[in-house]
């Protein structure tokens, strides 16, 4: 007898199914309307059908939802085949309401069926368990099973081995327990020779010693405040910067501060980034070897009035504390006294005036770090006092010096400089979308010890690299070099990864120059300054696919002969692969056609250069379309129809345009690893689709894409002042914040670069820091921050949204080891030889601000234990 309880519950199921009906029913309508799948129209049919009978208390209700059940089943194979997560989309709702059904609850109210016994002919009543329920229960237990195969089954990944045979050397002349430059050395190959951690012993690794650099958030922080440094290990100690600019320096063993340098910089910067990717450094023999004193600065008549250095250091006493310099009159937040327009541009484009004392040294090795105010700071690695012998004598080199558009904050420097011989040569970020009048994306080289420019290359003007004359200014607004540089010293050559011209979406006024140059890698004399070659990656950018990757340098046997080759990684997904003698391609390169249909009197290319190893994924279809259930899958699908989407190089629109990749990049900053011994690559590649919608601007001042922003220093990104169209970015996501496309969104890779072969592939990284249940699904999530390589054969990656740092197999991407962090670790890990002998695993966790990642200051070592 059916009680109150049970017809309650029965009337809540059928309003939810009903509710479920009607939802499908206006969707999918829509859906079907616009050419999509009519799948959610028959569901909606079935929900409703259901519905009715559950109305009326009969049990068919339970057969006609089991149909439904297995007619999803089979439409959900047909789409997706034994793909877990694509397959949980589509039928979770239907499974659980199925389950719900055969609830007593549910079952007990439902009419029982009147049968004649076959053999006295007698009526009895059939429970509904007995009947539908039944059916039911077996469409489910065929889900359950089919959902189980799908589980174990990886359809994503590519299993094989790179080759473990020794085909090259790695980087010469540097010790191997040391780190000298952010990819270990200026080749960028993130690779070291250190072979003591291995695919057999990598498990044992523990936390040898932690460090808090104090760096917490501050009010006024851009969105992207992100510790991405990678440390240099040089002797026995490490150096490293912090988002807020701080230098540290620490006991290489024991992590021990040694000492910390606060360049005090000016406030109110108009900031997109705050952050610091490393530091560069210059052995002394480097400055002797190019002819140049390590002694007194030979100061040029121009610097000879140069301002005191700006900012303060602490090292450790003799007794342990720290010690620092008297202040001398600082002005309060680092502030400069400078003149400040109304729009938070300084007028004063010279180096900030001293407002504290710094201690100074003749310093024989160099530290280099840029500053947010627009500087390069030189420092004594042995104290973290700045260097009287270096910048003319005040220890600094002003990168606002005759720049255009003078705003503080809006140019510098975020990744680490290059140093050639007693050059410098330092690109910077520009302001991305947010007008038409930035600074200029000018390459310079300077000299150490006096400051002199030495040579300028400006995209503007791309042969002619004489030092402009006092009172000029570089070419505005041109493309900017915000990543990593890498350099051939014995070739001569500096590799610049350049970007677009902003505004990043809209190139309709682009120069010829600009148009040449413009997402290219280009070689630069280190001497002169010199275009010797570029090579451009997207012809015509109108995605911001800026070349956002340190390149890799690696000698590798090609046809017969040792090949001095570049591995540039690009937002696209390119590898491409060139002799970083002439810029010719190694592996091939081919133009494939791309959509057009750009806003006029802006126009597309035909073509884009596509290499023969790329990761670039196939196009989007209405089935890849995801959700956390069939309701926010169904509103993507949507989405997805009323988006303009031709494929890869779909240009932005008026109405909306699908974005894949997008512009976070297959690869971004952390570029990729390469084992010179093997002649193999790591990479991590990740996969996220963007929205862009070009918005017309009515005037050059009024905000049409962040209306509601308040006035200050930092900038209205994306309103595109000065450019027809404001520019509407995000990423595809549901309502629910998940994105739009199916999973996975990341995974690891290995590549014989030899032959251009991607021999296994895995999805990488779980959603246990991204979900608001925190379970550790291994869908393959996305990453910033790059990998590191070593001759033990083991590669590490910190740099996925769940907060871990994972050890791999480099021959078969097996994932051997993780631990886990106190926040994100957008970094790239490095590692080097501890006095005790032992080999150190250094990892960064910061965080990331518009990753979503959580934010922190922890440096994390971790080694095997003793004697292992």
């Amino acid at each position: 007898m059916p009680t109150r309880t049970s017809r309650t519950f029965l009337r809540v199921m059928t309003w939810l199914v009903g509710l479920c009906g009607i939802a499908l029913l206006l969707g999918g309508g829509w859906l079907a309307a616009i050419g999509g799948s009519a799948y959610y129209v028959v569901a909606a049919v079935f929900f409703l059908a259901t519905a009715f009978l559950l109305h009326r208390a009969r049990p068919e209700a339970l057969s006609v939802f089991a149909v439904l059940v297995i007619g999803t089943l089979i439409w959900a194979l047909y789409e997706v085949g034994f793909d877990w997560w694509p397959l949980a989309a589509r039928g979770d709702v239907v499974f659980v309401i199925g389950a719900l059904l055969l609830l007593p609850w549910v079952t007990r109210p439902l009419s029982p069926r009147t049968v004649a016994d076959a053999l006295d002919g007698r009526e009895r009543k059939l429970s509904p368990l007995k009947g539908h329920g039944a059916v039911l229960t077996a469409s489910l237990l065929v889900a359950v099973g089919v959902a189980a195969s799908s589980w174990f089954t990886d359809l994503h990944a590519k299993e094989g081995e790179l080759p473990g045979t020794r085909v090259g050397a790695g980087d010469g002349g540097i010790p191997e327990g040391e780190w000298l430059a952010y990819g270990r050395s200026q080749m960028g190959q993130r690779y070291s020779p250190l072979a003591d951690i291995t695919p057999a012993n990598v498990s044992s690794l523990a936390v040898a010693w932690s460090f808090e650099t104090g760096d917490e958030p501050q009010p006024g922080d851009p969105e992207e405040t992100t510790f991405q440094v990678t440390p240099l290990k040089i002797g026995e100690r490490l150096y490293l910067c912090t988002p807020h600019q701080n230098v540290i320096a620490l006991d290489a063993t024991t992590g021990a501060e040694v000492w910390r340098y606060d360049p005090v910089i000016q406030g109110e910067l108009a900031l997109q980034h705050l952050t610091c990717r490393g530091l560069s450094y210059q052995r002394a023999e480097a400055a002797n070897a190019a002819g140049q004193p390590t002694g007194a600065p030979q100061a040029a008549a121009s610097q000879a009035a140069a301002p005191a250095p700006q900012g303060t250091a602490t090292e450790l006493s003799a007794e342990g504390g720290l010690t620092a310099p008297q202040d001398s009159g600082s002005t309060p937040n680092g502030s400069n006294g400078a003149p400040v327009d109304q729009s938070g541009g300084n007028t004063d484009p010279g180096l900030p005036v001293a407002v504290a004392n710094a201690r100074t040294a003749t310093c024989d090795d160099k530290l280099f770090m840029p500053t947010a105010d627009g500087r390069i700071v030189i420092l004594d690695p042995e104290t973290g006092a700045v260097c009287s012998n270096a910048g003319g004598g005040d220890g600094q080199i002003d990168l606002w010096d005759r720049m255009p558009n003078v705003n503080p904050g809006s140019y510098y420097s975020t990744s680490p400089v290059i140093v050639a011989g007693n050059s410098v040569i330092v690109g910077g970020t520009v302001l991305d979308n947010v007008s038409t009048a930035e600074a200029s994306g000018v390459i310079r080289a300077f000299d150490i010890t006096t400051g002199n420019l030495l040579w300028n290359w400006d995209s503007g003007k791309p042969n002619d690299t004489q030092p402009i004359g006092e009172g000029q200014t570089y070419t505005p607004n041109s493309p900017n070099s915000w990543s990593i540089m890498s350099a051939d010293e014995a070739l001569g050559l500096v590799y610049v990864p350049l970007g677009n011209q902003p505004p990043d979406q809209w190139g309709a006024n682009r120069s010829p120059q600009v148009e040449e140059y413009s997402s290219s890698i280009v070689a630069l004399d280190v001497r002169t300054g010199q275009p010797r070659w570029h090579f451009q990656t997207v012809h015509h950018d109108l995605w911001d696919y800026d070349v956002p990757a340190q390149a890799s340098l690696i000698d590798l046997p090609i046809g017969g002969e040792i090949v001095p080759a570049l591995v540039q990684p690009t937002k696209q997904g390119e590898i491409f692969v060139l002799d970083r003698r002439t810029g010719e391609p190694v592996m091939p390169v081919v133009e494939k056609p791309a959509p057009g249909g750009a806003v006029a009197p802006d126009r597309t290319s035909p073509t884009q250069p596509k290499s023969a190893i790329s990761f670039d994924p196939p196009s989007l279809r209405e089935r890849d379309m995801w959700g956390a259930t069939m309701f926010d899958q169904l509103a993507c699908r949507i989405a997805f129809h009323g988006l303009n989407y031709g494929g890869r190089f779909t240009p932005p629109s008026l109405d909306g345009s699908l974005i894949y990749p997008g512009n976070f990049g297959v690869f971004n900053w952390g570029s990729v690893a390469v084992d010179p011994a093997r002649g193999v690559m790591f990479a991590t590649p990740t996969y996220l689709a963007f929205t862009s919608r070009l918005v017309p601007r009515p005037d050059d001042k009024s905000l049409v894409v962040n209306p509601n922003q308040p006035k200050g220093a930092l900038p209205a990104l994306n309103e595109n002042f000065g450019a027809p169209y404001a520019i509407k970015l995000g990423p595809f996501t549901s309502a629910l914040g998940l994105p739009c496309q199916q999973p996975p969104w990341g995974y690891v890779a290995g590549v014989d670069l030899t032959t251009g072969e991607t021999a296994w592939m895995h999805k990488n990284g779980t959603t246990r820091d991204a979900s608001p249940v925190p379970l550790p699904f291994r869908m393959g999530v996305p990453n910033l921050g790059g990998p590191m390589m070593t001759a033990g054969g083991v590669a590490f990656l910190s740099g996925t949204i769940d907060y871990y740092v994972r050890g791999y197999d480099v021959t078969t991407g097996e994932e051997l080891w993780k631990s886990r962090l106190p926040a994100g670790g957008q970094a790239t890990p490095m590692t080097y030889r501890g006095a005790d002998g032992r080999q150190y695993l250094l990892v960064v966790a910061g965080g990331h601000g518009s990753l979503g990642t959580k934010r922190g200051d922890s440096v994390i070592a971790y080694a095997l234990p003793q004697g292992n």
